[in-house]
């Protein structure tokens, strides 16, 4: 399923300073029962965004209308527990392009970069100073840019570089998640196919 490209987002971003956010709290195991990727934004962190008669949490900071954008800085350790991709899903659908986080676990960063949601892994000083900013003024702007690796804070200018696998890297500049990939080289596959003595 081809997703939107990733080449540069500026955007304001949506603090979350939880340690050790486990995928069960990123969408709870009761709402895993879908298996197309649609309407998973609704329950993103459904058990502390609402009460148990389903009205808004005001002390969350998804209903505080103070913080909005498309960047979701998540505190270390971000998505551990089980493997569920659904979690993944839940966080692009409800509108987040990336995850800035001084640490995630491996999974949860596969899954989310098989989709088009951009983990970015910081330093935990650098973490801090994206955190502070964000308290400072909450419309604070960072540009997260693909193909340089960097992610800068626009106020300050303070920026630092990230990690990611070039083949990732590629599909997500160019929208394709692993079969859109094998699709757009399928001339390539059938040539070296064709070239078999068997």
């Amino acid at each position: 399923m081809a997703y939107d490209k990733f080449t540069i987002l500026t955007s304001s971003a949506v603090p979350l300073p939880i340690e050790n956010v486990d995928t069960d709290q990123i969408i709870p195991a009761r709402f895993l029962k879908a298996t197309k990727r649609e309407a998973f934004g609704d329950n993103l962190f459904r058990d502390w965004r609402y009460n148990g008669d389903d009205t808004p949490k005001a002390d969350f900071v998804l209903n505080d209308a103070t913080y909005s954008g498309k960047i979701l800085v998540g505190g270390k350790n971000f998505g551990s527990g089980s493997s569920r991709e659904h979690a993944a899903w839940a966080v692009y659908d409800y509108g987040f392009r990336a995850v800035v986080s001084s640490f995630f676990a491996d999974i949860f960063k596969g899954n989310c970069l098989n989709i088009g949601v951009l983990p970015v892994q910081v330093s935990p000083e650098f973490a801090d100073v994206i955190f502070k900013a964000i308290e400072a003024d909450p419309k604070t702007e960072l540009e997260i840019n693909l193909p340089e690796q960097t992610i800068t804070l626009k106020a300050t200018g303070q920026k630092e570089s990230f990690d990611i696998s070039g083949y990732k890297k590629d599909n997500m500049i160019n929208g394709f998640d692993d079969i859109d990939y094998l699709q757009n080289i399928k001339e390539e596959i059938t040539g070296f196919a064709d070239k078999l003595p068997y």
